[in-house]
């Protein structure tokens, strides 16, 4: 069941040309998700009402919550499938798929139990007071208690497929989704439609994650004969080494994304002190600086199987090449985006809500936000090359230190200093931190596996 055209990219096409096939589709998949997001904010924007943009900015972080379980079983069990590919093991690359698609399927069953029997608690933790938690909570009724599961699954799906370089179709299936969702958020929003408000965003979102799934389950019945990614429930049977190997990357990304969590609930909650208006104007720039942030994460997602790859094959010198060159390419594009975002503040967040108030609040945070996506563009990249190579405990060291040690300190400290304003300077003062720990552990990365290099060659003169 080899694969000749992927093992050509693997192993032999050009640098440039296998980042950029890797790459480039899961860019356009990370971008349309963004989009996908900006749709539930700029469609209930258009209902001009504070009350209805704050239900989807306050229920984000469940939503992100939802990122916890995608990386325990979707970046855990996609590096274990390109490390294994790497050494030829194709046994373990289909029980790992299978580990992964399942756990991910309990796990979002589990999600959905347990948000709707504690939705008052949870309520009330994400911010909402009694002007928003009624619209708060009929958004996350179909995102979270109907919609958990075909979330979480057709993300980790599209982690398994992409794991051996089927990163198109991976994108097709996210994309799919996406675009149904992009449709389907007027026709259920606004009051020409179905009239429903966020409620309407979140049907919409289910019923477009639903639409996902089925295009990959589709996908692997047609390929079956040519994929080793593997949802038959007799492959679930993990050994030991397969639950290691996905859970000592799985976890630290899993950490990674409950510390997101936890740092957007402390923003929400401290926004949510000066009002409507105000959670509104940074719903709206945090999803605006959104779009760069997943035009970095696609790079370092996209070269993830190519890193993991090479690592595991001995090659780090084509390793090496494929890491600077995809960091080349990602940074000027975000410095050149963040130039964008720093000038033109205000009518960005304009084309989201006609509110002065709004506006005023937004600009101000989203020039804040931005200033931190170089930063940011390098961190995401050490990280994503921790959880290619399986250096788990690393991934999980630049979790802790972004959010326990250094965001959300900064978060208390700067909205001390400069109230609410200062809240949107908080990710820069992390990540110039986090940027420059990614630049002397990348190099001392590359330093030890040139001298693994070396003494392999001398060992076999």
């Amino acid at each position: 069941m080899k694969d000749k055209q992927k093992e050509y990219i693997f192993e032999s096409a050009p640098i440039s040309k296998a980042v950029l096939t890797l790459s480039i589709p899961t860019v356009i998949s990370s971008l349309v998700m963004v989009i996908y997001n900006l749709a539930d904010t700029y469609f209930v924007g258009m209902l001009n009402d504070p009350i209805q943009n704050s239900a989807v900015t306050l229920a984000a972080p469940v939503l992100l919550a939802f990122n916890a379980i995608n990386n325990l079983f979707g970046v855990g069990s996609s590096s274990m499938m390109s490390r294994a590919l790497g050494a030829k093991d194709y046994d373990t690359v289909s029980k790992s798929s299978a580990f992964g698609f399942f756990c991910a399927l309990f796990s979002g069953i589990l999600f959905s139990i347990v948000y709707t029997v504690f939705s008052q608690q949870f309520l009330v933790l994400l911010g909402a007071d009694e002007q928003t938690a009624f619209a708060t909570g009929e958004y996350l009724k179909w995102t979270v208690s109907w919609g958990a599961a075909p979330a979480i699954l057709n993300v980790v799906m599209a982690y398994l497929v992409r794991a051996e370089g089927a990163t198109l179709h991976a994108s097709i299936g996210t994309m799919s989704g996406c675009g149904l969702n992009i449709i389907l958020d007027p026709l259920f929003v606004l009051p020409w439609g179905l009239n429903m408000g966020s409620a309407g965003a979140g049907l919409a979102t289910f019923i477009s994650n639903c639409a996902a799934c089925i295009y990959f389950f589709v996908l692997l019945f047609v390929k079956r004969s040519k994929t080793y990614v593997c949802i038959n429930p007799k492959k679930f049977r993990p050994g030991k080494n397969i639950v290691l190997g996905v859970c000592g990357v799985g976890i630290p990304a899993s950490i990674q994304n409950l510390l997101n969590v936890t740092g957007m609930t402390v923003l929400n909650n401290f926004t949510s002190s000066f009002g409507p208006d105000a959670v509104a104007a940074m719903g709206i720039a945090h999803k605006i600086n959104m779009v760069p942030m997943n035009v970095a994460m696609g790079f370092s997602q996209g070269i993830m199987p190519l890193v993991s790859y090479n690592f595991s094959s001995g090659n780090s010198k084509r390793m090496k090449k494929s890491i600077v060159f995809s960091e080349t390419m990602s940074l000027i594009f975000i410095t050149s985006v963040a130039l964008g975002f720093f000038i033109f503040s205000g009518p960005l967040i304009s084309l989201f809500m006609d509110n002065s108030d709004i506006i005023e609040y937004g600009s101000a945070f989203l020039r804040g936000m931005c200033l931190g996506l170089p930063f940011l563009c390098l961190d995401f990249l050490a990280v994503g090359v921790f959880q290619a190579c399986g250096m788990g405990k690393k991934s999980l060291v630049f979790a802790l230190m972004r959010k326990i040690i250094l965001e959300i300190p900064a978060l208390f400290l700067l909205n001390f200093l400069f109230p609410l304003y200062g809240l949107a300077y908080a990710q820069l003062a992390a990540e110039t931190v986090l940027a420059t720990a990614a630049v002397i552990v990348l190099m001392r990365i590359f330093r030890n596996l040139s001298a693994r290099e070396k003494d392999a060659v001398s060992g076999k003169n």
